[in-house]
């Protein structure tokens, strides 16, 4: 989205010092700036006043500093504003103004990244969409997403994340979305919220928040999310596997590594769906994404065709093989026990000689002993060796070396990695494809 320096003083209250310049989306870090972005230095771990150069030589047009931290050099413009974490919030809600009214959140506890991948694919085989990068679901990252929007943008999907109540509720102020979709609600970030009911409540924030003219998109078989039909101030559409569901998921089968095709029922007509992505839970995903796609009037054919081809953000459900044959699934992006057993339950269904899950922590949870074991025993039922790092909440005892715990492995075997980000899991399942 272009907007001038001088638009960005509008919306926050700030001051330009330097020339009032044309600016083309926004960062808050320098290593992903572009040419045109202002970038906003943000005051976190690390403070984002000490890459102001840096950004500068990597072709950001202006900064968004706090007064007093930054002495602009001749000829490049400097925003001064008291935060620069609001003002981004400000400034995002000034942009929403300036995009269609077709917007669409999504939440969840499990699957709200990959239902973003596969709604954004699945809709541009209509329009000209735009979505949020990775994961970037909070009040840094949803702006920028906003802000990243082009000009021709005709439906932007926002993710929203939740570590406590009222984050969601201010995602949607500055988003206004016309059509929210909740996939499900788990045991994540438990510990915040005082338990599931919590994890529930938090995310019914999206659901509340829409108008009376939009559209509540909620998953059939979770009965925590279904109940949200009775919150919403307009119409709702369902999807899942229910019998009452308006997008139902049909003669659902995987193949050998647990890709699905299936068939979907919808208000629409019926289609045949496959993907290329691993897991069973991804066919809910891809439904979710139907029933948006019906809810906005588009073609279901051009989005099937898209789904075929849809890829996810890194480190869900990403598959490698190894250069001797070893299936490596990583999913070490996140972990709660609701994704856990859906991970689980897709390597179970993989065609193997051998199956390993590599697992670290669950972070946040409430009950963090329950959690493990109850993942530890599906484990034990699937027939699925588990190797812990860092952990002994599986109960078993954890290793400091994954990759020699793992033994010999050849063709036919499959790994999956997965943990909390805190883990930083995904460095064995790059080591592991990096093994000759």
């Amino acid at each position: 989205m272009r907007f001038w320096a001088s638009d960005v003083a509008a919306a926050t209250g700030g001051r330009v010092i330097g020339p009032d310049v044309e600016l083309d989306g926004a960062s808050f870090d320098s290593r992903t700036v572009r040419r045109g972005h202002l970038f906003v230095a943000m005051v976190a771990d690390r403070d984002g006043h000490d890459f102001v150069g840096a950004a500068l030589e990597s072709g950001a047009a202006a900064s968004l500093v706090v007064p007093g931290r930054v002495t602009p050099t001749e000829g490049s413009t400097v925003i001064e504003v008291p935060d620069t974490t609001e003002a981004l919030m400000q400034l995002a809600r000034w942009a929403r103004s300036r995009l269609p009214e077709r917007v669409v959140g999504v939440t969840g506890s499990v699957g709200k990244t990959s239902t973003k991948d596969l709604l954004a694919s699945a809709l541009a085989a209509s329009f000209h969409v735009a979505a949020s990068e990775r994961s970037f679901n909070n009040e840094q990252g949803l702006p920028v997403t906003v802000l990243g929007a082009p000009d021709r943008t005709e439906v932007l999907v926002l993710e929203m994340g939740m570590r406590g109540f009222g984050e969601i509720d201010r995602l949607c102020g500055i988003g206004r979305p016309t059509v929210g979709v909740v996939t499900s609600v788990g045991h994540s970030h438990t510990e915040r919220v005082g338990g599931i009911e919590g994890v529930a409540r938090a995310k019914s924030e999206l659901v509340r928040a829409l108008p009376p003219d939009g559209v509540a998109v909620l998953n059939a078989d979770d009965p925590r999310v279904v109940a949200m039909r009775d919150i919403a101030p307009g119409a709702v559409l369902t999807y899942g596997r229910a019998d009452d569901a308006d997008v139902r998921v049909v003669d659902l089968r995987l193949d050998h590594l647990a890709r699905p095709r299936f068939g979907v029922e919808t208000p629409w007509g019926a289609v045949e769906v496959e993907l290329a992505v691993s897991g069973a839970h991804m066919a809910f995903n891809a439904a979710a994404a139907m029933t948006v796609v019906g809810a906005l009037g588009a073609a279901l054919g051009p989005a099937v065709a898209a789904l075929a081809g849809a890829e996810l953000s890194a480190m869900r459900m990403e598959t490698g093989r190894t250069a001797s044959g070893v299936v490596v699934v990583n999913d070490a992006y996140n972990a709660n026990p609701t994704s856990m057993r859906a991970a689980l339950e897709s390597l179970s269904a993989m065609t193997a000689r051998r199956r390993v899950a590599v697992l670290g922590i669950m972070a946040e949870l409430d009950d963090p002993v329950a959690g493990h074991r109850e993942i530890a025993q599906l484990a034990s039922e699937f027939d699925i060796e588990l190797i812990a790092v860092g952990t002994d909440l599986y109960g078993v005892s954890p290793t400091d070396d994954p990759i020699a715990a793992l033994g010999a492995l050849g063709s036919g075997d499959v790994v999956l990695v997965k943990a909390s980000r805190v883990a930083a899991l995904d460095q064995v399942a790059r080591r592991l494809l990096d093994t000759p």
